[in-house]
């Protein structure tokens, strides 16, 4: 249904969900690279990328919003509210709004009255983009084993890390119920057989956009951990209890442990237990068949969500002691010479600039320190 003539608020507005770990890093650094380039064209980016991330929190309900530092309240009505006063099309981008259940969909296209609301949806196939996840999961300071994944407990329906999050059959239910099934655009993606700059394209096809003239990433970020890697750093996670809160996890553990550098670089593919796989075929299974069955638009090709051979590769469990023991080695020696670095920096820091005003300081408070007379 088209917006009314007394309509004043956005023509369209596009919701881009995820799937999480589908080149969702790659597009949001394209587009807010060109925000101000996009809304010359028509398309608003409201607010700025941090407040899409809490809009998903508020929408699914997350207790954890209110744990988020900086400005938390109400990010979503913020969003709503600058998208009701522009006249074009609106993009809201983060992958955390995936797995809103049925009721938060439908609040969602309520706030958005109106506007011709069509969501996005970039997907791959499912046993990948489960290894992927999981790896996600580990970096995020996880504990559990490949098979252990998604975790069970009261977030696990609309939680960034339930099956709601990323089962595109799922997630084409939930969205399909509110929203026209041909406002539900699907876009297909395989690391490594296709272009994330193709991926682009058709994302901003979708939105009647091209890429002529903007500022696109040579390259998807991102950067996996291998077999190795990854089965060491869950097993460190178990020793890092007090890196609790999302900024800790997301600097020190994501940041610093798996994707700055200290640990080697096998790039190793694995693959989940025998059992696992047979579910995760059975679900992509069923999302492909709600694509040619069900009326949703996909934008490529559908066969790249297709599962591919994973013989050959390893299951975590194994990993040997001996591999462990060399990559633990190794991370070690690169920790040890990233604290030397940072020791000698702030000691020539310090020789710089803090001892006079140290002994500026003392000599104040050792007057301050004088009992007074008369």
């Amino acid at each position: 249904m088209s917006p009314s003539p007394e309509h004043t608020g956005p023509r369209r507005l596009f919701l881009h969900v995820g799937l999480p770990k589908t080149g969702t890093t790659y597009l949001q650094d394209a587009l807010w690279a060109n925000k101000q380039v996009l809304r010359d064209r028509g398309l608003l980016l409201p607010g700025a990328r941090r407040r899409h991330l809490l809009a998903s929190l508020e929408v699914r309900e997350d207790p954890g919003l209110a744990r988020r530092p900086g400005d938390t309240a109400h990010p979503w009505q913020d969003l709503v509210a600058e998208a009701r006063q522009w006249s074009g099309d609106v993009l809201v981008t983060h992958e955390f709004f995936a797995a809103a259940s049925v009721e938060q969909v439908r609040r969602v296209v309520a706030d958005l009255a109106g506007a011709e609301v069509h969501v996005l949806v970039t997907a791959r196939a499912m046993p990948d983009l489960f290894i992927s996840r999981w790896q996600e999961w580990v970096k995020n300071g996880a504990r559990g084993r490949i098979d252990a994944y998604p975790p069970d407990g009261p977030r696990a329906g609309t939680g960034e890390w339930g099956w709601p999050s990323f089962d595109l059959g799922i997630v084409l239910e939930r969205w399909g119920a509110v929203l026209p099934h041909d406002r539900v655009h699907v876009l297909p993606m395989a690391p490594g057989r296709s272009d994330p700059g193709e991926l682009l394209r058709r994302f901003l096809g979708v939105l009647g956009l091209d890429d002529q003239g903007l500022e696109v990433p040579a390259s998807a970020a991102n950067a996996s951990l291998g077999l190795v890697e990854v089965e060491l750093l869950r097993r460190v996670n178990a020793h890092l209890g007090d890196f609790r809160s999302a900024h800790d996890r997301g600097t020190w553990i994501r940041g610093y442990l798996g994707e700055g550098g200290v640990l080697p670089g096998s790039r190793e593919k694995f693959r989940p237990s025998r059992e696992t796989v047979a579910d995760l075929v059975a679900r992509g299974e069923r999302a492909l068949g709600m694509l040619r069955e069900d009326g949703f638009d996909v934008v490529g090709d559908a066969s790249l969500l297709e599962p591919g051979d994973l013989d050959g590769r390893r299951h975590p469990d194994e990993v040997t002691e001996g591999e462990m023991l060399a990559c633990a080695t190794e991370a070690m020696a690169r920790l040890t010479g990233d604290v030397r670095s940072l020791t000698r920096e702030r000691d020539a820091l310090s020789q710089a600039s803090s001892r006079p005003p140290r002994l500026s300081w003392l000599r104040v408070n050792v007057r301050r320190r004088r009992p007074r007379t008369g």
